[in-house]
């Protein structure tokens, strides 16, 4: 039987923030077994970072004991520290500092010797495919790029334990991808242990065990197949000829007897409370027939169910939508027209074209780099369109950008709000931006107080707010003004799988409604939500439908049934491929 690598026992961290007692983690034991993969999942607010922070010898143990590689975490931090590789969120790196830079910076806090760099820098950097842009600022470079640096100088000495918490937030597919080659490479040629913190359950199921906190406390340790046994007989596929997926996962979502209705590849994914669906079929008009299947049960079946069990804070959702008669509309709101941005000499956007109607969610999808958040900025009215045409809510941006921006919602992919302003204070003064004052104010403020349930932070600065309670204020800044089209970028990067439920059953309703939604995700399991998108590469249009006519592109005889992952995957690397072909083809005599 294999010794741990690492150990955990009774841990116990308490912060005191003001007048408050936040109990962080309360008696956690567990042990993380060598030269294997463990996941660390969780909501928001878990303890997660804590926990790892604490591994590290960077917290000071409050009671209990913590054992890394035979070190005792209360009298050995500094050596613990020197042992142990940690890749923080948003990679820690520095960067106003070179690639380069940034690897020496690394060699030097962890003690590499002068004449042993030079080697494992090659070794890194044909890893991760760094070796071109050794010289370019770290802030230069792309979010896929920016990882795969913070995991080299978190690597540049082999540890015997690696911690990385949330290594994939905001980067794409592809990344993720290469991400978990480099990791498990590491652990097959080095025997490493590694500890990764995810939001994104199909990564937590790869993973060996996978570790389930919870308000501090851990509630399971098991493989990701014990997990999944829980909700055995409870899953199932619903659909309907007579309704599209959004007006039926918002008719679902609201049944008592339902844990959670997902929309997916060719319907809603459910989770029911028991193995009996009969109340399903008469809680719908009997002119609407569904179609009910049993699927097997996946991890993240089984981590909703477990966390709403134990979160008393999480019921159902107070959201209802008008299912419109005809939708959606054939009246085109956004229309985009041959639109090109260049930065100098470099041509970030180049002759994109499409339209969004009335009432749609529009995807904007493309690797890190590929130039679709520089269309979503023309989008918005935050940067110049250099040619080309854009118009929103017939309103050409090229000529009346501020014109547009009234009947625009935007949320931006990082938190944007006055971090150092209350909840209450930030919200009077959005809507003093969008023009709401006095009673009309006061009345859109409680609507964004009671609609996110925003009352126990109301006088809290907004920077000290959990993440997930950052992402909602966010949202109801957007909707402040009632718009007409909302803009989402990235909106539900690094949330938790419970958030991101609640984010797009707003976000759902809304377009039920009539609002126009533009939406980038790195999500793919959310370009399931869009009516239509595009995939970006190069700043040019890959290729642009619905989902499912983009899983149809990606078809294959050994991938009949393509997920939209697999599809974005496939479309990427075949033009990476035509890319390559034609390089060859220029550079060959």
């Amino acid at each position: 039987m294999s010794v741990a690598e690492v150990s955990v026992e009774n841990l116990c961290k308490t912060f005191h923030v003001g007048k408050q007692t936040i109990q962080a983690l309360n008696n956690v034991s567990f042990s993380l077994k060598p030269g294997q993969v463990t996941g660390l999942i969780g909501p928001d607010g878990a303890g997660k970072t804590t926990l790892m922070r604490l591994l590290c010898g960077l917290l000071t143990i409050d009671s209990g004991r913590i054992t890394v590689s035979g070190l005792d975490g209360a009298t050995q931090a500094a050596d613990i520290q020197a042992s142990v590789s940690y890749m923080p969120q948003r990679f820690g790196l520095y960067e106003d500092l070179t690639v380069q830079e940034n690897l020496d910076l690394y060699a030097d806090l962890k003690g590499l010797a002068p004449g042993q760099r030079q080697t494992r820098y090659e070794e890194l950097m044909k890893l991760t495919g760094l070796a071109p842009f050794t010289g370019r600022l770290a802030g230069k470079l792309s979010g896929g790029m920016k990882q795969k640096l913070g995991l080299a100088c978190a690597l540049v000495v082999t540890p015997k334990v690696l911690i990385l918490d949330e290594p994939t937030v905001g980067v794409d597919p592809i990344s993720r991808r290469e991400l978990w080659h480099i990791v498990y490479q590491q652990v097959e040629q080095a025997g490493m242990t590694v500890l990764l913190s995810t939001a994104y359950l199909d990564e937590a199921e790869r993973c060996a065990e996978v570790i389930l906190l919870h308000e501090g406390k851990m509630l399971q340790q098991a493989t990701p197949a014990i997990f999944s046994e829980r909700v055995q007989g409870r899953s199932w596929l619903v659909s309907s000829p007579h309704l599209s997926n959004r007006q039926l996962q918002l008719k679902l979502s609201q049944l008592p007897g339902i844990i959670d209705a997902l929309i997916v590849q060719g319907g809603v994914r459910v989770v029911t409370e028991t193995a009996d669906i009969s109340f399903i079929q008469p809680s719908f008009d009997a002119a609407t027939s569904l179609q009910t299947k049993a699927i097997t049960p996946s991890f993240e079946d089984s981590f909703i169910d477990r966390l709403k069990q134990h979160n008393t804070d999480t019921g159902k959702t107070a959201i209802t939508a008008h299912i419109a008669a005809e939708h959606p509309s054939d009246e085109v709101v956004i229309k985009v027209d041959q639109l090109k941005r260049t930065f100098g000499d470099f041509i970030a956007v180049n002759k994109v074209s499409f339209n969004v109607n009335k009432g749609e969610i529009f995807g904007l999808l493309g690797a890190n780099g590929a130039g679709k958040s520089t269309t979503f900025r023309m989008l918005c009215g935050l940067l110049p369109i250099s040619s080309g045409h854009c118009s929103v809510a017939g309103v050409d941006l090229r000529h009346a950008a501020n014109q547009a921006r009234q009947n625009i919602g935007y949320m931006a992919q990082k938190f944007s709000l006055y971090g150092q302003l209350t909840v209450m204070q930030n919200l009077r003064f959005y809507a003093s931006c969008y023009g709401l004052f006095k009673k009309q104010q006061q009345a859109r403020i409680q609507w964004a107080i009671d609609t996110f349930e925003l009352e126990p932070y109301r006088n809290t600065n907004t920077a000290d707010m959990p993440l997930g309670y950052k992402q909602r204020m966010s949202f109801a800044v957007a909707l402040m003004h009632q718009p007409d089209i909302l803009f989402l970028d990235e909106p539900t990067s690094g949330i938790d799988p419970l958030a991101r439920r609640e984010f797009w059953a707003r976000t759902n309703a809304l377009a039920e409604s009539g609002v126009t939604v533009l939406v980038t995700t790195h999500f793919m399991e959310e370009a399931n939500y869009c009516d239509h998108m595009v995939i970006m590469a190069n700043g040019t249009v890959l290729a642009k439908g619905t989902p499912e006519q983009m899983k149809q592109l990606a078809q294959q005889e050994n991938q009949p049934e393509p997920s939209m992952e697999d599809a974005f995957i496939y479309l990427i690397e075949q033009q990476m491929n035509k890319q390559s072909a034609r390089q060859k083809q220029v550079s060959t005599p």
